[in-house]
């Protein structure tokens, strides 16, 4: 259906259209007026604006609805005539994990990956997505006449200012954004809530392989535990190399083998009382061919009525079968949870799900039963057995059948790669946490691989040996944990290439490799923005990974074009200057092989450039700053085993403050140009200390 309506903007005779329309899970109603626009969804108002403009001034409206392979598209279009503008001021009411967002990706513009802490300011945001009800309310019109503005948190909802300027302004509605629009089936957040404390933590597979001993681990903890610890890692993951041979059985998997003399229950509880969470590695390929052969019943069979066998998974358990999961599913969970394993990671799902169950389609099409019923079968046994509290990750590759039952998924192949982490940005912490692989601290790629990870909220797991820890390279990894909790600025994929193949999940009979849904090594951008959003400041940290992109617009950032902007390298620790519009970033120094640079508005007296703490420059650690009265203070969050350093952008010349400091020493105060540098070291093991700066 389509609906034209002409009228004066503030006609007494008020022009009433009201759309509705009906469809599986989803209901919207639009109520429009002369100078009003009304939406609701499930009977609740989640939009109210009102239109202003010229008097004697024709606008139209346009809307139409359809339905496109299953997903929901409402579309109303205001226009006022290229000669003429109007309007419209409203507020947006959504749920509790409402975000604001960018819809869609802009012409011509950088490749940026956004993410954000705290409620987005970010310009380039024009819509706002609701989790809780997966639906997405954009508005389209010409920068920067648009701008939506996250504004409160009350009564169980959040709201959102829209102020938009223009002589058409194109609304979207869209329900079931990720469930049909994004092809992700069974998403559907009101049955399970991701674990919103991000995974930083260490697991032994590049470390030691299959080789891994108790030795190794309790070696490794007793080095975590003092010098990785206290900077934000909280899980100990053990890998392959613990179970016994072949694996399947119950037994082989909850009694360690003769390089763990000690049990599993032991390894659990020293990890624990060093503070740190243990973690294991299970996978769900079967190789015992004896117990196999003689509960054919319990497997997929081949067309011989055998076990039907594949590589990496083996024989094939048969997740339709109640009895194969009480048997040989459940007593390992809740075994391993008895034992004290508080993280699992799942591996070998793709080769289940791949040479297990799509390469023999025939074997479920003749049972009338469903192979992806079969695959979430198993994995729902395992998340039943260890409980919603305990983290659960998905390995390895995509898993859009596992949506809604793990909380992270390896979205890669082995071996660390950013690539993927644009390649489904948009995923991170709506539809589990992305996992790029564990970190090497390696010359090349660990200030990389550590910022990355880091400015994504993505999860975050080191896999070195313990002498690593002794060397500069563990530079790179304090000062990226802990890793804070952020939500995607954008429900689109900055690189698409990836997960615009999603539904071939269901044809592949192999994952002898990386499929062309899988994240991949490279990918088109190296720039990934995170936008800190605290009550007493908000900036934002962009991290440069690569040399391709040079001058870094403003505008493509998010941030005004009409505003000056401190910019600093947390790396170098060097002030670049002040900025308007845009960026040179330069060369990157080869000792870090990439730059994370701090963005700042401008104010006219002295303020917080960044701290040495964290390459957030503030955002894990300043929990308060203000400014009063010639006075600047506040609070920090520190580790009490090393100074910490604040960097002062101080804009008048001669300035001489007076510093002081609750729980630390001022050991040194000294200025570079208008950069203040004033180092403090801790006298007490407390971690909250108070600061001043009085000039």
């Amino acid at each position: 259906m389509s609906v034209i309506s002409i009228f004066p903007l503030r006609n007494v005779l008020l022009f009433l259209m009201i759309i509705s329309y009906s469809m599986a899970h989803a209901q919207a109603k639009i109520t429009h007026k002369a100078d009003s626009l009304l939406i609701s969804f499930q009977d609740k108002i989640i939009f109210k604006g009102s239109l202003s403009g010229q008097k004697t001034k024709l606008f139209s409206v346009l809307q139409q609805t359809q339905l496109i392979n299953g997903a929901s598209f409402q579309v109303i279009t205001i226009t006022a005539g290229l000669s003429n503008s109007f309007s419209l001021e409203g507020k947006i009411v959504a749920g509790t994990e409402s975000i604001a967002v960018e819809s869609e990706p802009s012409d011509n513009s950088l490749k940026i990956v956004r993410h954000s802490v705290g409620p987005s300011q970010n310009l380039l945001n024009n819509a706002v997505y609701d989790k809780k009800q997966d639906w997405l309310l954009s508005f389209d019109s010409f920068y920067p006449q648009l701008k939506i503005k996250s504004t409160s948190s009350v009564n169980h909802q959040n709201e959102f200012q829209v102020h938009a300027k223009a002589w058409e302004l194109v609304i979207r509605f869209k329900p079931n954004y990720y469930q049909k629009h994004r092809g992700l089936h069974y998403f559907n957040s009101t049955e399970h809530q991701l674990i919103k404390k991000p995974i930083v933590g260490w697991c032994s597979w590049f470390a030691y392989f299959d080789k891994v001993t108790e030795e190794n681990i309790e070696g490794l903890v007793k080095v975590a535990s003092h010098k990785l610890k206290p900077y934000g890692l909280g899980y100990i993951q053990i890998d392959d190399g613990y179970q016994q041979n072949p694996i399947g059985l119950p037994d082989h998997w909850l009694t360690a083998n003769s390089k763990f003399p000690k049990g599993m229950s032991h390894l659990a509880n020293y990890i624990r009382q060093e503070g740190m969470i243990p973690g294991i590695w299970t996978n769900v390929a079967f190789a015992d061919s004896t117990t196999a052969f003689n509960n054919r019943s319990l497997f997929v069979r081949d067309k011989n009525g055998n076990p039907a066998r594949g590589n990496w998974v083996d024989y094939s358990m048969d997740g339709n079968n109640p009895e194969t999961i009480s048997t040989f599913i459940t007593p390992v969970y809740k075994g391993l949870k008895a034992q004290g394993w508080g993280y699992f990671k799942l591996d070998a799902l793709r080769h289940l799900k791949y040479e297990g169950y799509n390469a023999h389609l025939n074997y479920f099409t003749d049972k009338k039963s469903d192979r992806n019923t079969a695959f979430r079968n198993i994995v729902k046994s395992v998340r039943s057995s260890i409980g919603s509290e305990i983290p659960l990750m998905a390995c390895w590759g995509i898993r859009p059948e596992l949506v809604g039952l793990v909380d992270a998924c390896r979205i890669g192949n082995d071996g660390f790669s950013y690539a993927g982490l644009a390649q489904f940005n948009s995923y991170n912490n709506i539809i589990w946490q992305n996992d790029p692989d564990h970190i090497e601290l390696s010359d090349e790629e660990a200030y990389r691989s550590c910022t990355a990870t880091s400015l994504t909220g993505s999860l975050f797991m080191l896999t070195d040996k313990p002498e690593k820890y002794d060397s500069p390279l563990i530079e790179a990894a304090l000062r990226s944990m802990p890793v804070l909790y952020t939500q995607p600025g954008q429900v689109y994929d900055v690189d698409p290439s990836r997960s615009s193949s999603i539904s071939l999940v269901d044809v592949e009979m192999s994952g002898s490799g990386p499929r062309p849904f899988d994240a991949s090594t490279t990918t088109t951008t190296g720039l990934f923005a995170l936008e800190i959003n605290r009550p007493f400041e908000n900036w934002l940290v962009l991290g440069r990974l690569d040399d391709r992109d040079k001058v870094i617009s403003f505008r493509d950032l998010g941030l005004s074009e009409q505003k000056e902007y401190l910019v600093f390298e947390f790396w170098t620790k060097e002030f670049k200057g002040i900025f308007s519009k845009q960026y040179e970033a330069g060369s990157i120094d080869r000792s870090f092989n990439c730059q994370v640079l701090c963005f700042r508005e401008r104010v006219n007296h002295p303020q917080i450039l960044a701290t040495n703490r964290h390459i957030t420059c503030g955002g894990v650690d300043l929990m308060d700053v203000k400014w009063d009265k010639n006075c600047l203070t506040g609070q920090s969050q520190i580790v009490p085993i090393e100074n910490y350093i604040l960097y002062v952008y101080e804009p008048e010349v001669g300035l001489v403050p007076a510093i002081s400091c609750d729980d630390a020493e001022i050991v040194k105060s000294g200025k570079d140009g208008s950069i203040r540098v004033i180092e403090l070291k801790p006298k007490t093991s407390k971690t909250i200390i108070n600061w001043m700066i009085k000039y």
